[in-house]
């Protein structure tokens, strides 16, 4: 089973202009398109378990591929 990386970007209710991202794992074999679409009901209970937060965005990445690609891009300081 693979692991995907459900990453919600949430806002506070009482101040919209403070946001984060959470994250939230999938494990099946689903695909990245497949994470996307299924994932409101995740979303949902997410909020209604953190009622001072409102869901305005998400992607599904999978786990570590942005440390790929920081890796990749980094140059070394010597």
């Amino acid at each position: 089973m693979n692991a995907i990386d459900l990453i919600v970007t949430v806002c506070a209710v009482l101040s919209p202009a403070t946001c984060e991202e959470t994250h939230l794992m999938f494990s099946g074999t689903a695909s990245l398109r497949q994470c996307a679409m299924g994932a409101p009901p995740y979303i949902a209970q997410w909020v209604g378990e953190h009622p001072k937060w409102n869901a305005v965005s998400w992607r599904c990445e999978y786990p570590h591929t942005r440390d790929k690609a920081d890796a990749a891009g980094a140059t070394s300081a010597g």
